[in-house]
């Protein structure tokens, strides 16, 4: 099965929370790669590629996140995948 690839803007109560952190360690425990990232308006923004199955999984995890976030909306737009990530990685 080909990979997938999604960007996602999550917002809510998503910084300062680890929300980063933590998407980087489920995104590796899922086996996908890309990048998370804190936008300057206070949503997070992500780049998810992998199984269309994971991907699944993990923007289930997305909505809830963890255990201080408060997840308001999660939007999620498909993406043409180009394979060029190696792992999760946290921009800066």
């Amino acid at each position: 099965m080909p990979n997938e690839c999604v960007h996602i803007i999550v917002e809510g109560r998503v910084q300062g929370v680890f929300y980063r952190a933590s998407t980087k360690e489920e995104a590796s425990r899922l086996g996908l790669t890309g990048w998370v990232r804190n936008r300057p308006e206070g949503s997070v923004e992500a780049i998810i590629e992998g199984d269309p199955e994971q991907i699944s999984k993990m923007i289930g995890w997305l909505h809830k996140g963890p255990p201080h976030a408060t997840v308001t909306r999660v939007r999620v737009t498909n993406e043409e995948s180009n394979n060029n990530h190696i792992d999760f990685t946290i921009r800066y």
